[in-house]
């Protein structure tokens, strides 16, 4: 039935989620091309070594190998893959190539690549490539790369790629005149996403010499630009298509050394080339995120109120510091966000390791923040006797101090300034929504059994929807149907539905009638991609005035075939008609076949219902959230088991309320996996210990309670149509609520948690060392 009237706040069913239900999604690997032939990669074993020699002649004799391509036979690998993120001006120079060029700095970097005719072959010839190495020692502790003479980088004089700070107030002052100082050392474990899809790559070349890149990436711009750079081609001669993506989640928002190595080999071959990972591969060559160690301290008044916050923490970047300052900055901005802290200083040590290079995970520093302090908080409520949730309700900003500006700088280089907001009354619903005043008395009765009740709560306020800038062309076709054509892709977010409601509304026409188009370099000129919960916040307004300017513009096209004024007219359920003479009109389909020789569209100089426009904003908007866990802690086996998780999230004025729902409750389980189970561990000679499912632990179906959301709706002012960003925000809190509800439960021991994940080899540990007193 078709959906009229208004649409924006709808919760309508997603429309490209029943094609995948029932098998019809096209992914990277569905895609073939006649003489397809297959890339495999070989990587290092080593964590650090110097490459010596490349041997193929074993592989090259082997039956199916077509070639086998190392930095000898692709010159083009020493132009190094292009910086497209704009935090990397106080990085220390280094540059990331498509192979590695006489060192080898990660456990999986690409040496060199081998083509095969068929996938079975491709093992076999991998193997047969003989690398002579030569190991030097290795840097892979976060803090220890702080210490050591050992270098990554022949020419920095040591591993910090950079220092990230700021600050507001005078933190000595403030920390002398507290009455209680809280100092501690936290760790969040490393963590990375596992889409349900690895990445993979497939290039081409079409009848006009056009190189055509099939990518499984959330940004497909910045893959272009990569391979125009490294192949020194021109930009347009390049056309990058995103297929369906099997999940991202910021994995696939950088510029892999296989998206520039698929199309330089099917260059070279004069063939179609195709590489799919393995999940072995994602594990130990797609990017890594999280691992911070904090050494913070907290001053308190005996109320409970905060004086001074100190952290300086360390951030591994892995071996290449490609996302440079942006994902350490955002920790700083984001770590006391939603409280009201004068007096606040933030350091981060960037530095480099031995390890596979960090890049933003879901989240993306904001985790981390909220793990740390949020941590300190309960903490702090102990020591002087408060609950949990008073210290946070003495310490919120209040909605009376609203836009408030906490003294600093974003990232973007824009003044902090928060979007009006009550944070009080939306932490008040959710502790309503968990049953708090109930489980608090409930935990009561429980106090001294084996099976102990825990309660945990974590805040935080996210800055989200990022610039520069995200573009929309809609254009009415003849026939009536509406293309609205964008610079992003999609990896499940809804926005083929959400952005449709945007226009839909803003234009006039039935949800049904709107078709958006995006992932195509070839449809849309221009675009940054789909991360940092940007897309509804950027692309949305662009698509909101592009509508509008159609509509304008078809009524100065429909004003001369209905001989009235342009004001006169309105537009509803696709159809033109004259106010107050409904029966008066036209169907829209009619003004697009018009309006392609119209002279009253003479003053746009553009013929045909045809708009693009480009939304800069002024900086991020700024959205709070409270999410609240109720664990069950076995003090025998150290076992734990979620009983209820809430979460509410204020979204601005949600498009699609289901669809945020549906965002929070992915970030959430994502978030309960960082905070029980998922933990990247590396050896001393920087060896991936964890590197299948079988010992990096994704949560479970069987490990997740309902998750209840709600939503709270304070509209942002940086964009017209009040939107804030939601992908990642389900993420940030729940390691921190799990975190505090699990101490919380087991308070009659003494334990602190200062660690990710909290699995019960760990509380175990904590346990037997306090019973050892």
């Amino acid at each position: 039935m078709p959906t009229h009237g208004k649409v924006f706040g709808l919760s309508l069913k997603p429309r490209e989620h029943l094609p995948l239900l029932r098998g019809a999604g096209r992914y990277l690997d569905d895609i073939t091309r006649p003489g397809l032939v297959h890339l495999g990669v070989v990587r290092s074993p080593h964590a650090h070594a110097r490459v010596i020699a490349i041997d193929a002649t074993n592989a090259r004799a082997l039956p199916g190998v077509l070639g086998v391509f190392g930095p000898a036979e692709l010159p083009e690998v020493t132009r190094p893959i292009p910086p497209h993120l704009p935090f990397r001006a106080h990085v220390r120079p280094f540059e990331q190539c498509a192979l590695a060029l006489g060192k080898a700095r990660y456990v999986g970097e690409p040496v060199a690549v081998v083509v095969v005719e068929a996938v079975a072959q491709l093992q076999d010839a991998i193997d047969a490539v003989h690398v002579q190495y030569e190991p030097v020692p290795a840097v892979v502790s976060t803090w220890e790369a702080l210490k050591t003479t050992a270098r990554l980088y022949d020419t920095w004089p040591d591993n910090v790629a950079s220092v990230s700070t700021d600050s507001v107030g005078d933190v000595e002052e403030a920390m002398a005149a507290a009455d209680l100082v809280v100092a501690h050392e936290l760790r969040h474990a490393r963590n990375a996403a596992m889409p349900m899809e690895p990445r993979g790559v497939l290039a081409w070349h079409d009848d006009a010499g056009v190189l055509v890149v099939h990518s499984s990436t959330q940004t497909t711009y910045f893959v272009r630009e990569a391979i125009a750079a490294v192949l020194g081609l021109d930009v347009e001669r390049i056309r990058v298509i995103a297929p369906e993506v099997g999940g991202a989640f910021g994995a696939k928002a950088q510029v892999f050394q296989e998206e520039v190595l698929v199309p330089l080999v099917a260059s070279r071959l004069g063939r179609p080339v195709k590489w799919v990972e393995t999940r072995r591969e994602h594990f130990i060559a797609t990017c890594h995120d999280r691992e911070q160690v904090h050494a913070i301290r907290v001053g308190f008044h005996r109320d409970g109120v905060i004086t001074a916050v100190d952290d300086h923490f360390a951030s591994d970047m892995g071996a290449y510091p490609i996302q440079g300052e942006g994902i350490p900055l955002n920790t700083i901005h984001h770590l006391c966000a939603p409280y009201r802290v004068r007096d606040y200083r933030g350091r981060s040590d960037n530095v480099v390791t031995n390890k596979t290079f960090s890049a933003a995970y879901r989240g993306a520093g904001r985790p981390e923040a909220a793990f740390v302090f949020e941590r300190m908080l309960d903490i702090g409520a102990r020591k002087l006797g408060l609950d949990p949730a008073e210290i946070r309700r003495r310490n919120f900003i209040r909605a009376d101090e609203m836009p408030y500006r906490p003294g600093m700088k974003y990232k973007d280089g824009s003044t902090i300034c928060y979007d009006p907001a009550d944070f009080p009354a939306a932490f008040d619903k959710a502790l309503e929504l968990l049953g708090y005043d109930e489980h608090r008395a409930l935990q009561a009765t429980r106090s001294n059994g084996v099976r102990r009740l825990g309660i945990g709560v974590a805040c935080y306020l996210q800055g989200s929807g990022l610039g520069p800038y995200e573009g929309a062309n809609v254009r009415v076709d003849p026939s009536g149907t509406v293309y609205v054509f964008i610079g992003v892709s999609a990896q499940g977010q809804g926005h083929a539905t959400t952005l449709a409601q945007i226009c839909a509304e803003e234009l006039g026409v039935p949800f049904e009638s709107v078709k958006v188009v995006g992932a195509d370099t070839q449809a849309f000129p221009y675009g940054i991609g789909a991360m940092a919960s940007r897309v509804a916040a950027n692309a949305g307004p662009a698509v909101a005035r592009s509508a509008r300017e159609v509509r304008r513009r078809a009524a100065l096209v429909a004003a001369t075939m209905l001989e009235c004024a342009p004001e006169d007219l309105r537009i509803e359920d696709g159809r033109v008609s004259v106010a107050g003479v409904p029966g008066r009109g036209l169907h829209l389909a009619e003004v697009a076949a018009a309006a392609v020789r119209s002279k009253a569209l003479a003053p746009v100089s553009e013929p045909g219902l045809n708009s693009c426009t480009y939304f800069y904003p002024d900086t991020v908007t700024w959205a709070f959230g409270t999410h609240g866990a109720v664990v069950e802690v076995d003090v025998e086996t150290c076992q734990i088991r979620l009983l209820k998780y809430v979460a509410v999230h204020d979204s601005g004025r949600p498009i699609n309320p289901m669809i945020v729902e549906g965002q929070l409750q992915g970030g959430i389980a994502q978030g309960i996996g960082s905070a029980l189970t998922e933990d990247l561990v590396y050896d001393d000679n920087g060896q991936l210990l964890t590197q299948s499912f079988m010992d990096y632990g994704l949560p479970t179906a069987a490990q997740l309670p309902p998750l209840d959301t709600a939503l709270v709706n304070f509209p942002s002012i940086v964009n017209d149509l009040g939107i804030k960003g939601v992908g990642e925000s389900g993420a940030i809190a729940p390691a921190a609520a799990i975190a505090n509800a699990v101490e919380d439960a087991l308070a009659g021991f003494g334990i602190t948690i200062l660690e990710l994940p909290v699995t019960p080899a760990r509380l175990f540990s904590l346990l037997q060392a306090r019973r050892a007193g």
